[in-house]
């Protein structure tokens, strides 16, 4: 199976992680403060400086987690300097939701390598772009599956957010959150630049094309053993 759209794993667990760095597949990595809650850590820098050594060549992306935008700038060049192939999180407004343009602008002109995150809609899509300098090698991820979350189809979205990234060549659309498998397809159909997955989806790429009939027995069989396992019984 070849994919255009390249498969970034999104997780903070460090056997995930590790798993995942052996997989020839995965181009790329991304985290953020509430998947590394998540995964129990405590100690950030720590943990960026572990997974770094796990994942030295691809790209990994880090997030800032202040609310003003000074302090993010701040983490954001420390962040920057973890490594070469880092790219600093930042979100596209703070909890007041002041649009963090400038931020984006100074950081990117000093040459920051940018993941600008939690994206879902085309005005935020054409304001990041815009902010952006074409010099510097940015990601800008749309929450996809969260749009999809809210009964919109995201499809046309990120269609359009293609088109609108072209005026910075160096920039590259994630395709954040996605549900199922299908939405890889969906993302290399309409041509984002990359898809972030956790190893449960990813995983699922060895169903790509799978014998459906084979698969609908296999189905029946786990209902069958795991009723047996369970003992269950119905007296007739």
């Amino acid at each position: 199976m070849k994919l255009n759209v390249k498969l970034f794993a999104d997780g903070a667990d460090i056997a995930g992680i590790r798993e995942m760095a052996s997989n020839s597949s995965i181009a790329g990595f991304t985290t953020n403060p509430t998947l590394m809650r998540k995964a129990g850590v405590s100690d950030y820098k720590a943990f960026a400086k572990e997974v770094l050594t796990i994942v030295p060549d691809k790209p990994v992306s880090f997030e800032v987690f202040a609310d003003d935008f000074p302090t993010m700038e701040l983490q954001a060049l420390e962040i920057a300097s973890w490594g070469k192939n880092v790219n600093v999180k930042i979100p596209v407004t703070n909890t007041k939701g002041e649009f963090c343009g400038a931020l984006v602008k100074r950081l990117s002109d000093a040459g920051v390598q940018l993941n600008v995150t939690a994206l879902m809609t085309l005005d935020q899509v054409q304001r990041v772009t815009d902010a952006l300098n074409p010099n510097t090698a940015a990601i800008i991820s749309v929450f996809a599956g969260r749009i999809a979350d809210t009964g919109r189809d995201p499809v046309p979205v990120m269609a359009k957010s293609v088109e609108i990234m072209k005026a910075k060549p160096k920039s590259e659309l994630i395709w954040a959150s996605p549900r199922e498998l299908l939405n890889i397809f969906q993302a290399e159909e309409v041509g984002c630049h990359i898809i972030t997955a956790t190893n449960d989806i990813l995983k699922k790429l060895s169903l790509f094309h799978k014998d459906l009939n084979l698969y609908s027995l296999e189905t029946v069989e786990m209902f069958y053993k795991d009723a047996k396992a369970a003992g269950f019984n119905i007296a007739v």
